[in-house]
């Protein structure tokens, strides 16, 4: 009898722990996926195509993960030297297509079978006017407006100022004979006058757009120029804007600071000369500040000037810079899942609207912003002074719906020009064959 009982003790003790343990484990899962759900992440990833800010963007990031926890962001930088364009093309074809693609103007339609449609979003009303042209795609906005940006000739005031025995006003400069002037007078004080930086990008992408831009206020009348270049029609030898300008050219060329090895330095000689004060003037733009900023010795005093392109200072172009929407933001819809889609739209929404987002595009990304709702002012002096052109109306066109590969063809061409490997013909050769055959 008593091994009866203890059988049965043993059997409802058997059972028992098997209940028990039945019941441990459906509420170890119970706790396990109700702690999964709470901590799981959603990982995306945004492809930098402006290196200067790459630190920046990254702490941009960790500030957008502080104040969202399930969303993190790996910021991909495109390798020097490379097209944004290339590098997101590889991606797609490898299967491993960012979340988000910071792209240059020109390259957004080439990805509107990849890009969501944005037209929805809250920011599309609020972008300022023109910023959304070239990202509006079949009536369709599939890209985010990232940076306005300009450039043309960085002074660095305190070099100026000494040249100039008082205080130096940039206004005063808007003929290539005063632009020589002011070279002379700055080596007179020991200080270099001129960097030209000799990078593809910047020759071939900023400087020698001029010559398109400043051909019209119109800018149906710059995209017939271009038009005409394509099919053939203009002749540069005698277009006078486009002489003006390489004559300015050829004047800087003189005072360049590396005219003995003009192709040699890289981007980083170039905040380093201006920011210490070894040369008053740099051809560059305004997303070079957080650099130059790192060797400030004039107390962030430093503005822009155009690049005149004649001895007539009512010439068009020769009191205004380039100015536009530079970069863009599309989103994947082909190989990144709705929740990194979703994921993706809250971090372009957390830059517009949230207080910590701002901050970060306007004071630690020194970005000029798109939006009409964001009124936080832009500390650094180089947004400053683009903003004064803006306000004034002095500003040019910012060709960045070039095809793809001018900046890298023909800035390969200016290099040479540079280097005085190829003449003004030979240039011109380049050019009007580069455009002929452009596809």
């Amino acid at each position: 009898m008593k091994r009866k009982i203890l059988s049965i003790m043993l059997t409802f003790a058997l059972v028992f722990s098997l209940m028990a343990g039945c019941g441990t484990k459906s509420s170890n899962n119970g706790e396990s996926n109700s702690t999964a759900t709470a901590t799981k992440t959603v990982k995306i990833t945004l492809l930098n195509s402006k290196g200067e800010i790459q630190a920046q963007l990254e702490d941009a990031a960790k500030a957008f993960t502080k104040e969202n926890p399930n969303i993190t962001v790996e910021v991909i930088p495109a390798a020097a030297g490379q097209s944004p364009f290339e590098k997101v093309t590889s991606m797609y074809a490898s299967g491993n297509a960012p979340t988000m693609a910071m792209l240059d103007p020109g390259d957004i339609a080439k990805f509107k079978d990849k890009f969501l449609d944005l037209s929805s979003e809250k920011w599309v009303k609020d972008a300022i006017d023109g910023a959304l042209n070239a990202a509006t795609v079949d009536g369709k906005v599939i890209a985010f407006p990232f940076a306005v940006e300009g450039y043309g000739l960085i002074y660095n005031k305190a070099v100026l100022d000494k040249a100039y025995g008082g205080n130096f006003d940039p206004s005063s400069i808007k003929t290539r004979d005063a632009l020589e002037e002011a070279f002379k007078k700055v080596e007179a004080t020991g200080a270099n006058a001129l960097e030209i930086s000799p990078m593809d990008w910047s020759l071939g992408g900023h400087f020698l757009p001029i010559a398109y831009a400043a051909q019209s206020k119109d800018p149906a009348q710059v995209a017939q120029f271009l038009s005409d270049l394509k099919a053939g029609k203009v002749d540069l030898a005698n277009n006078k804007v486009f002489n003006g300008l390489m004559d300015t050219f050829d004047m800087m060329k003189k005072y360049n600071i590396d005219k003995n090895d003009p192709l040699s330095p890289t981007y980083d000689r170039g905040p380093e000369l201006i920011g210490k004060g070894e040369v008053g003037f740099w051809f560059m733009g305004n997303w070079a500040w957080p650099q130059i900023k790192e060797f400030d010795t004039a107390n962030g005093q430093y503005g822009f000037i155009p690049v005149p392109i004649s001895n007539n200072p009512d010439d068009y172009g020769n009191s205004g810079i380039p100015v536009g929407v530079t970069k863009f933001i599309g989103i994947d819809k082909t190989q990144n899942s709705a929740e990194q889609q979703d994921a993706a739209k809250k971090f372009l929404d957390w830059l517009v609207y949230s207080s910590t987002g701002q901050d970060m595009l306007v004071n630690k990304l020194n970005i000029i912003p798109a939006f009409k709702n964001i009124t936080l002012q832009p500390q650094d002096p180089l947004a400053k002074s683009i903003l004064q052109y803006v306000k004034s109306g002095n500003t040019l066109e910012f060709m960045t719906t070039l095809p793809p590969d001018h900046w890298s063809k023909l800035g390969a061409s200016m290099q040479k020009y540079l280097a005085g490997k190829i003449d003004r013909k030979g240039l011109i050769d380049e050019i009007e064959n580069y455009w002929k055959n452009v596809q």
